[in-house]
């Protein structure tokens, strides 16, 4: 059997970071502004906080592709301007910089991809697909094609694509993950406008013995799961324009019942990531690290500790939400982009996904 293994990774990190501090200052001037001008509402808004975002997810900032329109209260979103069809979409262009990473980590040309998978959350267009015209840019020849399982997406993507190669479809995969959260996210919702940054990370998968990467890591076994649920949701799509009613657009944008989720994500997760490690004859105690979705950090390390069935350090489950917040698909592929070179031949850890769905994705990894 083919052994397929992460070659190399890439992290497109945006030019703009947005500090609690000033994310809450936008929000309690829109706050006052709205209660100013509508004293016959029912009940006030209410002001955020620094510290009830912090306790809340563990986050302190956030990259963003655009910072100015967010900070704005009369506009309170990304001012993304709208390019010609002739020039690189955003998505492409994001994915193009973390994709030039991951190929000098794997120690690899474009030539080498012949497999394209676009893996994020929201497609910044419904077709053609983002993946084709990375494929062009990067004069790939072969195939290419969007996948979207909402914060699963790139693990998802790491089983679909090491199935092509296993199955000799395609010679060596690249799985890009742009993702541009702050456009979904309603910053005038205090329950939320704290949660999304922006970034874009890339994966490289190969066969092990077309692999010349100086550190491959070798994918020992995959486990996905889904499980339909409400309480994570975004109502953006095509048919919006032919809604009558037309929907107000906090009701298009990302919502959620957070202690719904933090309630029956984290069973979900870690009973599957148990499952996982038992029927592939792995010793959670013999784990080295869990690189775990970047959603919120009281849910994470609860995760690690029902799996390593002890409190974890925080280098066996690193975090980077602090820095740059929850990246849906990213976030687990930037924890593993910047906390895997310590490891020894030998070392075994997880690489594991969860969110709107509901959806798992568990990536049992073996660094060579």
């Amino acid at each position: 059997m083919n052994e397929i293994v992460i070659s190399g990774t890439g992290l497109y990190t945006p030019p703009h970071v947005i500090t609690n501090e000033e994310l809450v200052e936008s929000f309690n001037q829109y706050v006052d502004y709205v209660n100013q001008h509508n004293p016959e509402m029912m009940e006030p808004l209410l002001h955020s906080s620094s510290d009830f975002i912090i306790k809340a997810s563990g986050i302190k900032s956030r990259y963003v592709m655009e910072k100015a329109g967010i900070l704005d209260i009369h506009s309170m979103r990304p001012n993304v301007a709208k390019r010609n069809d002739d020039t690189h979409s955003v998505q492409c262009e994001m994915a193009l910089l973390a994709a030039e990473e991951a190929f000098k980590n794997a120690n690899i040309l474009s030539h080498d991809i012949d497999m394209v998978i676009v893996a994020c959350s929201n497609m910044e267009r419904a077709y053609p697909a983002v993946s084709i015209e990375i494929q062009k840019a990067l004069g790939i020849r072969g195939f290419a094609f969007d996948l979207n399982v909402a914060c699963s997406s790139a693990t998802f993507a790491i089983q679909t694509g090491m199935n092509a190669l296993i199955a000799n479809n395609a010679k060596g995969v690249l799985i890009v993950n742009p993702e541009i959260c702050s456009a979904h996210l309603n910053f005038r919702d205090r329950d939320c406008h704290f949660i999304f940054g922006d970034a874009c990370t890339a994966i490289v998968l190969q066969r092990k013995k077309d692999a010349i990467s100086l550190r491959p890591y070798s994918i020992l076994s995959t486990k996905l799961a889904t499980d339909f649920s409400n309480n994570i949701r975004n109502n953006f799509g095509f048919l919006n324009i032919c809604d009558a009613d037309k929907r107000n657009a906090a009701d298009l944008l990302f919502k959620q019942q957070g202690r719904k989720v933090f309630k029956e994500v984290v069973p979900m997760v870690a009973d599957l990531l148990c499952n996982h490690l038992n029927i592939s004859g792995i010793d959670a105690a013999s784990l080295k690290r869990l690189w775990l979705h970047q959603a919120n950090l009281s849910m994470n390390q609860l995760i690690a500790k029902k799996v390593l069935n002890r409190e974890p350090s925080p280098m066996e489950s690193p975090s980077i939400i602090h820095e740059y917040a929850n990246t849906s698909s990213a976030g687990s592929i930037i924890a593993f982009h910047k906390f895997h070179d310590d490891l020894q031949s030998g070392d075994i850890g997880v690489l594991s996904s969860f969110g709107a769905g509901y959806s798992v994705g568990s990536i049992i990894l073996r660094m060579n």
